[in-house]
């Protein structure tokens, strides 16, 4: 008897299902998240940081209003009156008590209206 020459079967690839993947939870947004501002161009050198002495904000005149004769002192850069007193001594001394506080100067104006020494 002649013998049958049987092809030899192929292998069958065995398909092996994944596990569905999780949709991942989208993150809170993070400004990374963002598309990317053009930065701005940065200067050279930054100029150094002022006193705070030298802050407008914390700088009290004295003077004197010439309608009433009488002492104001104020804010630099204001024209709000912080309070009015009748002489010059009661005035610097108030002024020099809030630069005091504030951690500021204090300028006093003479009757002519320029700065002088105190």
């Amino acid at each position: 008897m002649a013998e049958k020459k049987v092809a030899p079967k192929k292998e069958e690839k065995k398909v092996v299902a994944k596990p569905a993947a999780k949709p991942a939870a989208k993150p809170a947004a993070k400004p990374a998240d963002k598309p990317a501002a053009k930065p701005a161009a940065k200067p050279a050198a930054k100029p150094a940081a002022k006193p705070a002495k030298e802050d407008p904000s914390h700088v009290y005149h004295v003077s004197k209003r010439k309608e009433d004769s009488k002492w104001k002192v104020f804010n630099a850069g204001s024209d709000k009156v912080i309070k009015l007193f009748a002489t010059q001594a009661e005035a610097l001394a108030y002024a020099k008590e809030l630069a005091k506080k504030q951690d500021g100067s204090v300028m006093l104006h003479g009757l002519d209206g320029k700065l002088r020494k105190f």
